[in-house]
């Protein structure tokens, strides 16, 4: 009995893993399903995309809206101006983060705690409360229409990322730090030859959300530059929508080239990404 009713759990555990991995192919699937109609509608004539019953694999496929969408737009001119903001401002955001948060793990001062849950507080404040101000704040300085108030605020860290970090410093042993100052290192020594190395999961995760976050960013480019020449992919792509004609077949590679980064980023570094997510939470 006991020999069939151990039979019988493996049987029952080895459907119950089959079920799940069913659903997550699935989901998988589904969640892939717009990615694979874009690459499908890139290759498409502007008769062939609104066809029904619609066509998954083009005929004649229209290998041409990519150079098109290339002429359409500046596209290298915006996909330069895109790296620049994101490559400045990922810097800013990783470095400054990783120092405040080092900061708050690591050292103990008058008013610390409420500092910190300041910090947090304002994680709760929508950007929208903020944006006219701010925006007034900028023109006052006579620096709208440049890239400044789209990366300088990076240079004053993340909230977000100090939280993560701050998590994710208070995981590394005191030993490590006190071993430091016997051999001779102040502070700061001890933060980039010890802690940034140490923590190299946690800030590859950052950098890929910083990265994520800026090379998707619309509403900052929108709300601050003026000039074409400046203009930014994302800002390239909604001109795709004020054309009297909208090539959708051009508008879909665009899209398609402006993510390639974006994917290539996160597949590079997804094993540090999945560590990094695991171990910010171990410790308060």
């Amino acid at each position: 009995m006991a020999i069939k009713s151990k039979a019988k759990f493996k049987r029952k555990e080895k459907y119950k893993k089959l079920l799940i991995h069913l659903l997550l192919i699935l989901g998988g699937v589904s969640m892939m399903f717009p990615f694979f109609w874009m690459v499908s509608t890139s290759l498409k004539e502007n008769a062939l995309i609104f066809q029904l019953p619609p066509k998954w694999i083009p005929d004649p496929i229209a290998w041409h809206n990519y150079p098109d969408a290339m002429e359409t737009i500046p596209f290298i001119r915006y996909f330069w101006n895109t790296t620049v903001i994101t490559v400045l401002k990922g810097i800013g955001e990783v470095f400054v983060s990783a120092l405040v948060a080092y900061g708050f793990a690591r050292f103990r001062f008058p008013g610390r705690k409420f500092l910190f849950l300041f910090l947090l507080s304002t994680i709760m404040i929508p950007g929208e409360i903020t944006l006219i101000p701010v925006f007034i704040m900028w023109r006052n300085v006579n620096l709208i229409d440049t890239y400044v108030p789209l990366i300088l605020p990076a240079f004053a860290g993340s909230a977000v990322f100090i939280f993560f970090l701050k998590q994710y410093f208070s995981t590394i042993p005191k030993e490590l730090e006190e071993s430091a100052r016997i051999d001779g290192c102040n502070s700061f020594q001890i933060f980039y030859k010890i802690f940034l190395p140490i923590s190299k999961p946690a800030l590859i995760t950052i950098g890929i959300w910083s990265f994520q976050g800026s090379w998707n960013d619309l509403m900052g480019p929108l709300i601050y530059l003026n000039s074409y020449e400046k203009f930014t992919l994302q800002l390239g792509l909604s001109m795709f929508q004020s054309l009297h004609k909208v090539e959708w077949g051009q508008l879909m590679a665009a899209s398609l080239m402006t993510m390639i980064p974006v994917l290539i980023i996160f597949f590079v570094g997804q094993k540090y990404f999945t560590e990094g997510i695991k171990l910010t939470g171990i410790k308060g």
